[in-house]
């Protein structure tokens, strides 16, 4: 079966794989890929370089190892990487991802930091919310129209906006190269970086999503891939793979980039409370009044490339899996959705995913690594059930730290909150999850060589 001949028997061109790349990378890379660096490079100042590598663990690392994951596990999308504990929980287990990078939080980000960042300063403050009403309306029309058509999306989105985007971002690169606002070693750190700056930098990483949208977003790269003529899962997955290291490779150093930049800008601002005040506040220092213009431009471009990406796995994953509504149905369905989310503006999106953060990123990791790893164990069910079973209670726990204060100033919650930081490692710091799963990990282990043993008798 897994021995379907390739319709293109010939290898792949550099420019086949850098069309992969490009696809790769702009589904990615999204507008909070470039906020939220910035503000963690003016959070961490002077200790930059040190949160930069916590960071690039979550937001480069985990997304190259998710494509792996796909890659290894010969995997369709985020259904197959949890089917390992059951259908029931693989299907609970890929709604959840979709609609927390899609139409709840991730999808509507897309349009609000667009908006917020980029439009937003450009109007009159009574204008705001008719002005994101109209904007968020045209750019989920757009979303629609280029995804509409399955085999538009590698030529739209890999072809067309993403290498737009790089062109612009590199111009911005230039200016800030030629003219630094400051030494980034020399900036005051703020108290939170003063100390585990590492694990603070790895921690900010989840508002990337990417983890999880490397998960969702199989099914758009591996259909991709196919329609090179790489339609064997065996050289599927090896396309993928290589496409994915190139795409990773150019975040991180983009990454690297804007945390120092973020850094630099403290020699002229002040801590901004998000990275898109400080992206604006940097753009129009470099080039004055038609910074701002540009760079409503460069996220616009940066955010519909991730928007087109999100809907289209959203609905090619539900079309999938829920057949009663069509691609394009399941398509309409989430570019509403996300519109009447995104009117709620950035604020509040942000403050309610964090907690759907903290508790969905814990089980994202570990189902990674456990496919990285997969053919170690055989893909054995045991290790994976015990290893999730044991990461659910302090998943759940993060999860309700992150809450807003409405929910965790109760009393009962603060009590549950002070057990978890006195008898979870690591509590502090957000990684209680980590020596649970471990546990789980030996045991899962343990009872895979059992079952092995006992069958050889």
């Amino acid at each position: 079966m897994d021995e379907l001949q390739d319709r293109n028997p010939n290898p792949l061109t550099i420019k086949d794989y850098l069309l992969i790349s490009s696809l790769l990378f702009a589904l990615f890379f999204g507008a909070g890929n470039l906020i939220f660096p910035l503000h963690l490079g003016q959070l961490s100042g002077s200790n930059w370089f040190i949160a930069a590598l916590g960071f690039l663990v979550t937001a480069v690392v985990l997304p190259l190892l998710s494509v792996l994951a796909i890659s290894i596990t010969k995997s369709k999308g985020v259904f197959d990487i949890g089917l390992p504990l059951g259908k029931p929980f693989a299907l609970t287990f890929m709604v959840l991802i979709h609609a927390t990078i899609g139409p709840f939080f991730g999808t509507p980000r897309t349009a609000t930091v667009a908006f917020s960042v980029g439009i937003e300063p450009l109007l009159p403050k009574n204008y705001t919310h008719v002005g994101l009403l109209i904007f968020s309306g045209i750019f989920f029309l757009c979303a629609f129209l280029l995804s509409y058509k399955e085999t538009n999306i590698m030529k739209s989105v890999g072809k067309l906006l993403n290498p737009l985007f790089l062109i612009l971002l590199f111009l911005v690169f230039i200016f800030a190269f030629m003219s630094p606002l400051g030494h980034a070693n020399q900036q005051n750190v703020t108290d939170l970086y003063q100390h585990s700056s590492f694990f603070h930098g790895f921690l900010e990483g989840y508002n990337t999503m990417d983890a999880l949208a490397g998960l969702a977003f199989g099914v758009t790269v591996v259909t991709a891939v196919n329609q090179l003529g790489k339609t064997n899962p065996k050289s599927n997955a090896k396309v993928t793979a290589k496409s994915g290291f190139l795409a990773t490779g150019l975040i991180g150093i983009i990454y690297l980039i804007l945390i120092w930049l973020g850094a630099t800008s403290l020699n002229q601002f002040k801590l901004s409370n998000d990275g898109g005040i400080a992206f604006n506040q940097i753009m129009k220092t470099f080039m004055g009044n038609v910074g701002p213009a540009l760079l409503a431009t460069l996220l616009t471009l940066t955010c519909l490339t991730t928007a087109v990406g999100l809907v289209a796995a959203f609905a090619q994953d539900f079309y999938h899996h829920f057949k009663f509504f069509s691609y394009r149905t399941w398509l309409t369905l989430m570019c509403l959705t996300s519109f009447l989310a995104a009117n709620f503006g950035l604020e509040k999106i942000i403050a309610w995913s964090l907690p759907v953060l903290m508790f969905l990123y814990p089980f994202a990791m570990v189902l990674i690594l456990l496919s990285v790893c997969s053919p170690l164990f055989k893909k054995d069910s045991s290790v994976y059930i015990s290893v999730v079973l044991f990461t659910l209670f302090p998943a759940l726990l993060d999860m309700l730290k992150a809450c807003p204060s409405v929910i965790t100033q109760n009393n009962f919650v603060q009590t549950i909150l002070n057990l978890q930081t006195t008898y979870l490692p690591f509590a502090d710091i957000g990684m209680d999850w980590v020596i649970p799963a471990l546990i789980g990990l030996v045991i899962g282990l343990l009872v895979y060589k059992f079952k092995n043993k006992k069958s050889t008798y």
